[in-house]
């Protein structure tokens, strides 16, 4: 039958049937000039009655598809895949193997994430294994291990706590991990000349360290010349000496005290023992005292001092004072206070007899002061002073000079300067000066007489500030742009600008220094009003502009848009602050009505609800059109209904824009 067949297939005279009777999976072939049916590629069969599905996988993977790989057939054709831990040389999924594509092996060690485990990855092929890093086991014992297993971890294998070192201590950081070494150093006081190390061993465990730390000895305290030592602690790390000047000699410098420090060496061994001198470091204190130190080497034992004290006043010519006393005293550090008149000028000399009977002696200048005249020196009502003169009598006249400086910190170019004198006999003179506000005065008073003056600080308080130079604005329906202009820094330092915005019903009652007014967020209602704005006077340009309602915030206020039919006043309040005294002025910047909604509004409300009414009427009349067409199965009707559509629809695209733009003006 077979045969017949294949006769028939190759039958010349009958080639359209040959061809018309081949099988679904099979193709006719034009073969030495006859016809045959032949099964396509992936399957096997007489190409007429039967095409079959080859299984190209039985031949087998390594052969058809190579190594590494899997064979799956699929119905008339087949593909191969790459096995676990393999990776296909086109980088797909999926191959077949006349494309020249192999497997290749994945390096999985190079996979991101894999081996945060204190271990590292060796890649073998088809697959990879993970080691414990060095000072790191599995806690399960086992030598290698995959991430996704259950015994992933490991752990760090660590000593105990370092062995402690007498007299030593651990420098620098270390770890417990076996072959791990800790540093040690000998404390303060203390030397070795041994090892200064203890490792970690592989069985956990520390070796003994071999630092021995031997404290430090300074050996015999060093002589000084002309002292001798008065007491000593002892020669090692810490220990003291003291000394003391021999007879008749005393400390000129240096110290008592040595001590013996870390590197085995006295230190402060630097003590100058001089012979005695009866007189050195003369000094005036109190203005009328003086003293000085006696250097005798010996206790209790008395000396006699001279004192010869001439004095005299620039002033006055016929003063003079020539007093000569004598005081005894055995102290080491004698003080004398003289009877000395108040500003005079004097020369005191003090002599005395050494031991060795020779004269020794010092002068020394002294200026007394006249603090009498000046006591109780006190500012009142800001700008004024007053005094107590006890010096002279009540019948002399004593004239004093006044210089007056003020300046300003932020006017460097302000300079307010005065002199003027003044003559009084008044016990209790008084003097008010006639200063600039906000200014910083540095007041000279010279008694003339006496020649003796004395400095007085005057800082004078800021007052209100210049009142705000502004153009009013009037304005309806919408907020104007506004004009800052900057203020004169004549009052005091202007500090800050504020814009704000009040109900125009509350124009009457707001006070400028008040400052409680909130910002827009605060507010639960518009019943209060609000800092739209607020500008440092050092990022205010002349005649900045201003606009109101732009969102955006000024410092920490923010400029809120003003609402639709509500009225406003607008205030600018400039602001002084310094030397903790805050003064302000304000001014009606603006007025802004807009009780009803602006005639364009209102104009286009009425377009677009015409426009409105007009395209439901329109559409009414278009579906009307529509139904009798529907109704009418004529050619010619049905044409008509076609034009009706489509002018339908245009003119609703029409309406429509039209009806979106009116929406649009109507926002």
């Amino acid at each position: 039958m077979a045969a017949m067949e294949i006769q028939q297939a190759y039958c010349p005279g009958r080639v359209s049937n040959v061809c018309a009777a081949c099988h679904v999976h099979a193709t006719c072939h034009q073969i030495e000039g006859k016809s045959a049916c032949i099964c396509n590629y992936g399957f096997v069969g007489n190409g007429r009655t039967h095409c079959q599905d080859k299984d190209e996988c039985q031949i087998g993977a390594s052969k058809i598809c190579g190594n590494h790989t899997l064979c799956h057939n699929t119905y008339g054709s087949f593909y191969c895949i790459c096995l676990d831990g393999f990776r296909a040389s086109n980088n797909n999924k999926t191959f077949v193997p006349n494309d020249g594509t192999n497997c290749t092996d994945i390096d999985e060690c190079e996979e991101p994430g894999l081996c945060g485990y204190n271990a590292r990855c060796v890649n073998t092929e088809g697959s990879y294994e993970c080691y414990c890093n060095d000072g790191y086991k599995l806690e399960n014992g086992e030598h290698s291990f995959h991430p996704n297993a259950s015994s992933t971890l490991c752990k760090e294998v660590r000593c105990g706590s370092p062995p402690e070192m007498k007299h030593g201590y651990i420098v620098g950081n270390y770890s417990l991990v076996p072959g791990s070494t800790v540093h040690y150093e000998c404390e303060e006081g203390f030397y070795s000349s041994e090892g200064k190390s203890s490792y970690c061993t592989a069985d956990r465990a520390w070796e003994p360290a071999t630092l021995s730390c031997k404290g430090v000895d300074c050996g015999v305290p060093p002589s000084i010349l002309n002292a001798r030592q008065a007491s000593l602690s002892g020669t090692t790390y810490g220990s003291e000496v003291t000394y003391n000047c021999v007879h008749g000699y005393f400390i000129a410098s240096g110290n008592q005290t040595a001590a013996c420090n870390a590197k085995g060496q006295w230190d402060g061994a630097d003590l100058v023992c001089k012979e005695e001198e009866l007189l050195s470091n003369l000094t005036v204190f109190n203005e009328t005292c003086v003293k000085w130190q006696m250097r005798t080497g010996r206790l209790g034992v008395q000396k006699i001092y001279t004192f010869h004290i001439l004095g005299r006043r620039w002033d006055e010519k016929t003063f003079s004072e020539d007093v000569i006393l004598n005081v005894t005293t055995s102290e080491d550090n004698p003080k004398v206070c003289l009877d000395l008149n108040s500003g005079s000028n004097y020369v005191v000399n003090i002599t005395t007899i050494s031991s060795t009977n020779i004269p020794v002696s010092v002068t020394v200048a002294v200026q007394t002061k006249v603090k009498e005249a000046f006591n109780n020196v006190l500012i009142f009502n800001d700008t004024c002073l007053k005094w107590r003169r006890n010096v002279r009598g009540a019948d002399m006249e004593d004239r004093y000079l006044f210089h007056v400086q003020g300046q300003r910190w932020y006017q460097k170019e302000f300079l307010h300067e005065m002199t003027f004198n003044l003559t009084t006999r008044k016990q209790a003179p008084e003097v008010c000066f006639d200063l600039q506000p906000g200014t910083n005065y540095s007041i000279n008073i010279s008694m003339v007489a006496l020649n003796f003056s004395l400095l007085v600080s005057m800082t004078t308080e800021i007052t209100d500030p210049p009142f705000p130079d502004i153009e009013f604005v009037a304005a309806k329906g919408s907020a104007p742009l506004l004009r800052l202009r900057k203020a004169e820094d004549r009052n005091g330092p202007i500090s800050l600008y504020q814009v704000i915005v009040l109900p125009l019903g509350l124009q009457s009652t707001f006070v400028c220094d008040s400052f409680a007014t909130a910002t827009f967020f605060s507010n639960t209602t518009d019943a209060k009003g609000y800092v739209a704005a607020e500008f440092r006077a050092k990022d205010v340009a002349d005649n900045m502009p201003v606009a109101l309602g732009d969102r955006h915030y000024y410092g920490k206020f923010y400029n809120a848009p003003l609402k639709l039919g509500k009225e406003y006043c607008v205030f600018l309040r400039i602001i002084s602050e310094w030397n903790k005294v805050r003064t302000q002025s304000c001014a009606v910047w603006a007025q802004i009505k807009n009780s009803s909604p602006t005639l364009w509004y209102m104009t286009a409300v009425v377009l677009g609800s015409v426009a409105a009414v007009c395209l439901i009427l329109f559409l009414s009349f278009l579906a009307a059109r529509s139904y009798l067409c529907r109704t009418v199965h004529s050619p010619p009707a049905a044409l008509a209904c076609e034009g009706v559509r489509l002018s339908a629809t245009m003119d609703t695209a029409r309406a429509s824009s039209l009806l979106e733009t009116e929406n649009v003006s109507l926002l």
